[in-house]
């Protein structure tokens, strides 16, 4: 029981450090992560409006074809690209990232390297 409350503490902790660098640069919108012992998604949010301007899931139907017979870092990567790609359709250049409270390694990595390379600045 001690256990789960200090990892759920590490977890808390961390997701307030990430957010408040994010009200730093308040003014670009946010690629927000979320990840599932199975699957990945990713929004990317304008705070100041309140609205999600794109998003990509591993979850989606349209997405189902690209990701059959992946395993769970190369669907992040397909994601990310995707997500990247949806950005750059809409007319955004740069974000901020929010991982939430999730480490920087694995597949959170994996999707980040992966906006990256399709273009997407953070």
């Amino acid at each position: 029981m001690k256990a789960t409350i200090l990892k759920q503490g590490r977890r808390q902790r961390r997701k307030w450090r990430i957010r408040a660098n994010i009200r730093r640069t308040a003014s670009l919108p946010r690629l927000s992560v979320s990840r599932s012992v199975k699957h990945i998604s990713a929004q990317v949010i304008d705070d100041a409006k309140g609205s999600t301007l794109c998003a990509a899931t591993s979850t989606a139907k349209a997405m189902a074809d690209a990701l059959k017979g992946k395993n769970k870092s190369d669907r992040a990567r397909v994601i990310g690209a995707e997500i990247a790609k949806q950005a750059l359709a809409a007319g955004i250049t740069s974000v901020v990232f929010d991982r939430g409270s999730a480490r920087f390694h694995g597949r959170i990595k994996a999707l980040a390297d992966a906006a990256r390379e399709a273009g997407l600045k953070f």
